[in-house]
């Protein structure tokens, strides 16, 4: 078996194959299906005996892949070469940023190290200490918040997941990924200064190509922040609306169920790899209880100091967010 280990935040991750092809290629590039659009770093380390989880992935010439998930220990078979080569998204792959690997170290960073995970963005507003969360899935609005709040002055902390912890009743915020799929359509209509000067290939419709837009020149000093003031946004972002609606959520409990319903989304959600393997969600009851009772937590802290929907267009978005 052919064997290698990659690290993302602070889950370790083993991977074994009887296939050198089928194990994940370092370094990874900067691409839309790429795990960086998910996490800051992921890297290669050591593969030994006491990391967080391990893959295992046996190559056989069989009609149907198998799964088998025992939580530390996930195990494939199947043809596996023929499904990649077939696969009409590969961003649904073993090693797709909406793959298997992405949700097993999201899995992971809540179970062995207590740190959750929201399906957001986060900018940095340094005179303020103020860290703004996007949260919401796609075409919610997260991009045009990261390319508008540049332009007014914030700092990108992530592009796409949002990591926290919380220890001895401080919160931590870790940095995210700094790669973030764009529509091209958004780059060339609302944000043309991000527009990459390489010419991109015209595939006839530009508001369903993306492109992976670095955007590490606007990132944060610090990747860890510790309590700073936070303001949580569900926005519903939509072209040709006129004008800024901004609606608190001030009960308490709303606010942890559309959170909660968020970090739970790609932990419980069934996932079809390859167009081929339904991969049911690793979610369970245990987690599920703990996560609901750190985000009631996450709600009641002094630290938060606003949660709101807002309805908007692109260039109206931040309204009075920004004080």
């Amino acid at each position: 078996m052919f064997k290698r280990a990659v690290k993302a935040l602070e889950s370790k991750v083993g991977i074994e194959a009887n296939d050198r092809k089928l194990l994940p290629q370092f370094p990874l590039k900067i691409e839309v299906k790429s795990l960086l659009t998910d996490f800051n770093d992921v890297k290669e380390i050591p593969y030994d005996s006491s990391l967080d989880g391990y893959i295992s992935i046996k190559e056989e010439q069989t009609q149907e892949a198998l799964f088998e998930f025992f939580g530390q220990k996930v195990k494939f078979r199947g043809p596996f070469s023929k499904l990649t080569e077939e696969a009409s998204d590969l961003r649904f792959a073993l090693w797709g940023n909406q793959g298997f690997l992405f949700r097993y170290i999201l899995f992971l960073l809540e179970t062995k190290h207590k740190i959750y995970n929201m399906h957001g963005c986060a900018l940095y507003q340094e005179m303020k200490n103020r860290l703004y969360l996007v949260i919401g899935g796609a075409g919610s609005g997260k991009t045009v918040y990261l390319l508008s709040g540049i332009e007014k002055g914030l700092k990108i902390f992530s592009t796409e997941i949002v990591h926290f912890r919380i220890r001895e009743g401080a919160i931590q915020w870790f940095v995210g990924s700094l790669i973030d799929n764009v529509r091209v359509g958004t780059l060339r209509h609302n944000f043309p200064r991000f527009m990459p000067e390489a010419k991109i290939a015209d595939t006839g419709d530009e508001w369903q190509e993306k492109i992976a837009l670095d955007l590490s020149d606007y990132k944060t000093d610090e990747e860890i922040f510790t309590s700073p003031e936070i303001v949580i946004i569900f926005p519903r972002i939509e072209e040709g609306r006129e004008g800024f609606l901004s609606s608190p959520i001030q009960e308490k409990k709303k606010a942890a169920k559309f959170l909660f319903d968020n970090v739970s989304q790609k932990l419980s959600e069934t996932v079809i790899l390859y167009d081929k393997i339904p991969v049911v969600g690793l979610d369970n009851t245990r987690m599920a209880l703990s996560r609901l009772n750190i985000i009631d937590e996450l709600v009641r802290d002094e630290t938060v100091k606003e949660v709101v929907t807002v309805l908007s267009n692109p260039n109206e978005c931040w309204g009075n967010l920004l004080g």
